[in-house]
């Protein structure tokens, strides 16, 4: 049965050297990871570089004393409980670490028990706060979950999967275009997981420089190459005891493939320019848009790291191949803005925009779209004019419906919305509305060729140039 006592990272300081390895030496024995310092200026550099769980802090040291420390940490790490050390357990030293913000004290001479106590206590206070804080936002993980959103048949199979994986600590690999939502689905399978009160820690192999991506996956020591003014942990270290997310997994150079498959492998790494071994407790999640089993063959992919990494996949749909949920996602894009920008809806003509489109970014795409134009449309109705986005795909008009449907469809909308009136000549709006584009598009064609048009329109040349003129139309402009 495994030991339900928390565990956490604790940074200790005091400038008692006796006391300090006794502290140390007790918490790595009860299980923790421990960093101790003499003094509070290296203490404050500990707290700007590395993420700790609990910080035990001595109220007299050289350098910044304990209660003045006290503030700045609380200042940086807000999250951390803080727990005062003193050898004067007077009435008003304990006000002030209360007042300030520290969630325990220590009188000293204390028990290592006690202090034990204290610690466990503290990080199980801290992780209760986690767990409301999370509740609390469950509404902005909704709107992060954007992507999520829709009824095709995909789509429920990949809830269904996330549903099915999300528990486990199994890799997994995401595929799909840009801007499906592949970060998206990463965040969901932490959110449902058991770690979901730990780091989510992304990294993206296309968008950080090489010479500097090792040092952002494994973190450095100080003077290890040039620029390492300061130890720095990397995403690896920081996302202990929860996921960490390969974005762009594709686009990570073989040499740096060898040594994350040996971390994998051994659950353990060295900082750049170190010699301590790192260990690591992280799910591993990792997302690409490429061909992975064409970029092994060819030797750009390491196939036991692919089959390291690809333990589940699961694969995103694009945008363009699930129209019948882009009424649905914009409904949820105008819903997420609406409090910043004001409550809108989407004109039927705007809305069959939305869905004609081809969207080569994706859900991404969309929810630029719907946000720019919730600012263009400043009367609260968008309308084609607001959405900066191409014609209508013609695959559309081929695979949802005929073209007699859709001028059905149209010419429905018109009939409706003259209800009441005894007469509006409706023939001729009608004729006219659909001879316009006829003229356009077979002028297109037949790149402003007018005796050519008129051959393919059935009628005489002298016609088509009066239609032309009736509906404004420049032969040499389509």
């Amino acid at each position: 049965m495994s030991d339900p006592r928390p565990t956490g990272q604790i940074l200790i300081a005091d400038d008692e050297d006796s006391l300090r390895w006794v502290l140390e030496k007790g918490f790595r024995g009860a299980g923790y990871q421990v960093t101790a310092v003499k003094d509070g200026t290296a203490a404050l550099k500990e707290v700007e570089t590395g993420p700790f769980d609990l910080i035990l802090l001595d109220v007299r040291m050289p350098g910044i004393d304990g209660l003045s420390l006290l503030k700045q940490v609380r200042d940086k790490r807000p999250d951390a409980p803080v727990v005062i050390m003193t050898a004067h357990g007077t009435m008003e030293t304990a006000v002030a670490a209360m007042q300030q913000g520290a969630y325990d004290y220590l009188a000293k001479p204390f028990d290592l028990d006690e202090a034990l106590l204290v610690a466990e206590r503290a990080l199980t206070a801290r992780r209760l706060t986690q767990e409301v804080t999370a509740l609390r936002s469950g509404l902005k993980e909704v709107w992060e979950f954007g992507a999520l959103v829709g009824r095709h048949p995909t789509m429920q199979e990949v809830y269904k999967a996330i549903g099915r994986v999300a528990a486990s600590d199994v890799s997994v690999l995401l595929r799909g275009e840009s801007g499906t939502g592949k970060e998206v689905v990463a965040r969901a399978l932490h959110h449902y997981s058991r770690r979901a009160g730990r780091p989510f820690m992304g990294i993206s192999a296309a968008a950080i420089p090489v010479n500097l991506l090792e040092s952002e996956l494994f973190g450095h020591e100080k003077g290890s190459f040039t620029d390492a003014k300061e130890r720095r942990l990397g995403k690896l270290e920081l996302a202990h005891g929860g996921s960490v997310f390969f974005d762009e997994i594709g686009d990570m150079p073989a040499e740096l493939q060898v040594k994350l498959l040996r971390a994998l492998q051994e659950r353990s790494f060295e900082r750049v320019g170190g010699h301590e071994l790192i260990r690591m407790d992280v799910r591993v999640l990792a997302a690409t848009h490429r061909d992975l089993e064409a970029m092994m063959k060819a030797g750009q992919f390491r196939e036991d790291l692919f089959y390291r990494l690809n333990v589940v996949t699961l694969s995103l749909p694009a945008l363009r191949d699930r129209r019948g949920d882009i009424p649905l996602l914009a409904e949820h894009f105008l819903a997420k803005y609406g409090e910043s920008l004001g409550d809108r809806v989407v004109a039927g003509d705007a809305m069959d925009r939305l869905v004609g489109h081809d969207w080569p970014g994706n859900v991404r795409e969309l929810e630029n779209v719907i946000q720019r134009a919730m600012v263009m449309a400043s009367a609260g109705v968008i309308l084609p004019e607001h959405l900066p986005i191409g014609p209508v795909s013609a695959a559309v008009v081929g695979t949802d419906a005929s073209l007699e449907e859709i001028i059905e469809k149209k010419m429905h909308e018109c009939v409706r919305g003259l209800r009441g009136h005894t007469s509006a000549n409706l023939h001729g709006l009608m004729v006219g509305l659909v001879e316009k584009p006829l003229l356009r598009a077979v002028m297109r064609e037949t790149k402003g060729n007018q005796v050519r048009a008129a051959q393919l329109l059935g009628i005489n040349r002298n016609t088509l140039r009066k239609k032309l003129k009736e509906h404004g139309i420049d032969p040499g402009g389509v």
